[in-house]
């Protein structure tokens, strides 16, 4: 949730917003009373998002996937509320001239307070969902992120979704989670019937996470279990997103600490054949498109990646990206030949897919309807 950022990697983060952002959203508040190209004000067509129900609030704002997140949601005609935790985060929003025109009408930011409840409901008022995006970082690199960190991701988790279901707005809930929370088991291969299939039913153990110190699965997997546990029973629709290691364009800068705590206990999850990556906006769109078909069939966990890493290589070339020792992922006993004795386990996200491709089947129906 982006409590522990250093100083210099907020100002770096910051830089590359204003580059990748510029002409993409305004959070000004004398935009608020500009008229846009449609003759409306900020405040009209924010009103007009709220009565039309296309009123979306990002949490944790400012990360890496909450960006991605907002660039998608602007693209398809939402108003996003930008949620931020601190008033350095909004004023420097504020100061940065990266907005330009074009969307200015369609982006607040809002602070908030993730542990506080009120202040939660006050900045859901009007959006009709709400996008959690985990977004804790680690400075200190693999030790960094610590139990009491997961202890707290567990807590805003239960709190965000708790907020969502006090709000008299908000009817549906995208939690981002992780594959961590999946991946993660007591393994027993030489038990027939030990399933070696990882997928959406597949959960990681809290005891066995906690005995290796494993505290950046083990803070996803109390997450998402607290927030399935907030909402079980209440009026409030909510999907779980679990995505592999988050990379794409800047992501040795922008999102390296966190690459770093979810690669501790890599060397298992590569042998094993479970150490995957997913692209930003990849992960991005596919939230979004989730979230578009929950009023239909969409509903309980979703398993995101591109691509699961095989080759020893590839391997080498994460680490150098992230600018990591090498051997943090492979070890010096294992190579390529040997590696298919290991991979006894499989990952599938044959559910998002099949959601995937029916939502662009769809489209595609559609869009031939008005267009052929």
């Amino acid at each position: 949730m982006g409590v522990l950022r250093s100083m210099v990697s907020l100002g770096a983060e910051m830089e590359e917003l204003r580059r990748t952002l510029r002409s993409e959203i305004a959070v000004s508040d004398a935009g608020a009373w500009k008229r846009g190209k449609d003759g409306m004000t900020v405040k009209e067509t924010r009103d007009k998002c709220v009565e039309e129900g296309m009123m979306i609030c990002v949490t944790s704002g400012v990360s890496f996937l909450g960006f991605a997140l907002v660039n998608c949601l602007l693209s398809r005609g939402y108003f996003v509320k930008l949620l931020v935790e601190t008033q350095e985060d909004l004023d420097k929003l504020r100061e940065m001239d990266m907005f330009g025109e074009e969307r200015r009408d369609r982006v607040c930011a809002v602070m908030a307070n993730l542990m506080d409840l009120e202040s939660l409901c006050s900045a859901f008022e009007g959006c009709v969902a709400v996008f959690h995006t985990s977004a804790f970082t680690d400075p200190s690199g693999v030790s960094g992120y610590t139990k009491q960190m997961a202890e707290m991701e567990a807590k805003v988790g239960e709190r965000v979704v708790e907020g969502c279901v006090r709000s008299e707005s908000v009817r549906k809930c995208v939690f981002t989670s992780s594959l961590l929370a999946c991946v993660w088991r007591r393994n027993n291969t030489t038990n027939p019937h030990f399933p070696t299939i990882i997928d959406e039913n597949s959960w990681s153990d809290e005891t066995l996470c906690r005995n290796r110190k494993l505290w950046f699965a083990l803070g996803k997997t109390m997450a998402e279990k607290a927030a399935w546990r907030a909402a079980r029973g209440r009026d409030l629709k909510l999907v779980t997103i679990c995505p592999a290691l988050i990379t794409g364009p800047g992501f040795s800068r922008r999102n390296s600490t966190s690459s770093i705590a979810f690669l501790k206990g890599s060397q298992e999850l590569f042998a094993e054949g479970l150490l995957a990556t997913v692209d930003v906006n990849k992960v991005a769109e596919a939230q979004v498109t989730v979230y578009e078909a929950m009023h239909d069939t969409a509903c309980g966990r979703y398993i995101c990646y591109d691509h699961v890493i095989r080759r020893g290589e590839e391997a080498k070339e994460l680490e150098r990206q992230l600018g990591i020792p090498n051997r943090i992922i492979t070890s010096e006993t294992m190579s390529d030949d040997n590696l298919d004795n290991f991979n006894c386990f499989e990952l599938s996200k044959r559910k998002l897919s099949r959601l995937i491709f029916a939502s662009r089947h769809c489209y595609y129906d559609i869009h031939s309807m008005f267009y052929s």
